[in-house]
């Protein structure tokens, strides 16, 4: 654990940096918020591939749907639940396919 002034890069470079100095080695995947700084700090640090945080998506994409949450939850939790990652991926398609005109919608009316 460590305390930074912010989450740019510099900050998280070091924090892996140290990780690393005390042992840490083999990460191939870092799953995480959506953080240009950690992004960029996990791929000249540790060579790892990273991965979007399914919650902080959640919480992001949610944000911006006050009404029909729990339908704009379970909606995107299809997509989440399927046996591998090309079914993953038409099923996100049919998804954000049926959200986006709601979404226009929200905005307009928001906007």
């Amino acid at each position: 654990m460590d305390i930074g002034p912010s989450e740019a890069e510099p900050f998280w470079a070091e924090f892996l940096r140290k990780l690393a100095r005390r042992g840490l080695r083999g990460v191939k995947l870092v799953i995480s918020d959506a953080h240009e700084g950690i992004k960029a700090a996990l791929g000249k640090v540790l060579h790892a591939s990273w991965q979007r945080c399914r919650v902080h998506f959640m919480r992001n994409v949610l944000a911006h749907a006050p009404q029909g949450r729990r339908v704009v939850s379970a909606f995107i939790g299809t997509a989440f639940v399927q046996d591998d990652a090309g079914t993953a991926r038409i099923q996100w398609r049919q998804v954000a396919d049926q959200l986006r005109p709601q979404s226009a919608k929200a905005r307009r009316a928001h906007g």
